[in-house]
């Protein structure tokens, strides 16, 4: 960890941990079956706040 306040964190990872997350993003977004109508009670977000963050994070791993 980098920096941390109130309003968010700094991370730093190495590309394979980005990789690794984005590989993550993308099982939970496209990969495991979870009902629409549980998808927020059980991961605490919406699946487009999710769909969002795989999009941010693909585009970083991928050097985009």
């Amino acid at each position: 960890m980098i920096d941390k306040n109130d309003s968010g964190a700094k991370v730093q990872l190495s590309m394979a941990e980005l990789r690794m997350i984005n590989n993550a993003l993308n099982e939970v977004c496209n990969g495991v079956h979870i009902p629409e109508i549980e998808f927020e009670t059980r991961l605490g977000q919406p699946r487009e706040t999710y769909r969002q963050l795989l999009e941010e994070v693909h585009a970083a791993a991928s050097g985009n």
